[in-house]
């Protein structure tokens, strides 16, 4: 599943294209036809076919922001304003393109469910292969209440305060520390693959409870996350298995995690031991991580 820093990616590679291009039509894929005909919603959710494709029609895309795993796309013309949601699902694409023969992996072309025409004739498309994605359109950002339960992003300021008073809440003092950080009330964007990482750079086991951290552990470990999100930023993201950046290229931070996914741990040689942590499959050292 894309994690923040490939969702980070896309806002970035979207922007250049999209911002200030205006909508002339959207098309969904028979497959999304299907499904709302069957009331099942895949993708576009909260909304028919036919009034999202009417309430977007004439919109320009003024800016791309991104809450945690979402990316939010703001949309107006004279007289309404939208934000427009997209969660990408476990393997949901964007790409901005003139045709959607230039979309180079032919699983993507095999599974665009939406197309964005602009005027000025370049193409909007969503890709999912799964169709675990989201798409929704919102009039303002509380008609979806899930957002306002987003904990800090690890970038903002103050966000280590909020962080530690998170840690410090009754119902999470218990778990296992794995578990909270990937809980995005704690901290936004955080997911399997980079609090993987983030807790072997801090040398702490994954199944450690909350309670028996110390503060200065608790801080070290915040500023691995931070560590470890810029870097897959900087790196294009993870391509693990389906993410892909607007242009359709792979990132490159796969080849630079150190514990997730690997067999041996690079520090000390020891076989890496896996276990299922809050839902996700954990891989940590026993000899590095305590």
């Amino acid at each position: 599943m894309p994690e923040l820093p490939e969702v980070e990616h896309v806002k970035r590679g979207l922007e250049p294209f999209v911002l200030s291009e205006t909508i002339e039509s959207v098309t969904f894929s028979e497959t999304i036809h299907v499904s709302h005909e069957n009331g099942r919603q895949a993708i576009l959710k909260g909304m028919s076919i036919e009034q999202f494709s009417y309430e977007i029609r004439g919109l320009t895309i003024q800016r791309i922001g991104r809450r945690s795993k979402y990316l939010l796309f703001t949309l107006s013309d004279d007289h309404r304003e939208f934000l427009m949601l997209s969660h990408l699902g476990m393997s949901g694409a964007w790409f901005a393109v003139d045709t959607v023969d230039t979309i180079a992996e032919p699983k993507f072309r095999a599974h665009i469910h939406v197309i964005f025409q602009m005027e000025s004739g370049r193409m909007l498309v969503y890709a999912d292969i799964r169709r675990f994605g989201e798409l929704r359109l919102l009039h303002h950002i509380e008609d979806h209440p899930p957002l306002g339960l987003i904990g800090p992003e690890p970038f903002d300021e103050g966000a280590e305060e909020l962080f530690l008073a998170a840690l410090d809440a009754p119902r999470f003092l218990q778990k296992p520390i794995k578990e909270v950080i990937m809980n995005h009330q704690v901290i936004a964007g955080c997911g399997n693959i980079y609090a993987t990482e983030a807790l072997f750079r801090g040398k702490i086991h994954p199944k450690r409870r909350v309670n028996r951290m110390s503060l200065q552990k608790r801080k070290e470990l915040f500023h691995h996350i931070v560590e470890v999100l810029r870097e897959g930023i900087e790196k294009g993201g993870s391509s693990i298995s389906d993410y892909r950046n607007v242009n359709g290229q792979a990132g490159e931070m796969q080849d630079r995690l150190q514990m997730y996914g690997r067999k041996v741990c690079p520090a000390c040689g020891s076989a890496i031991k896996q276990a299922v942590i809050g839902g996700r499959n954990s891989h940590y050292c026993t000899t590095c991580q305590h």
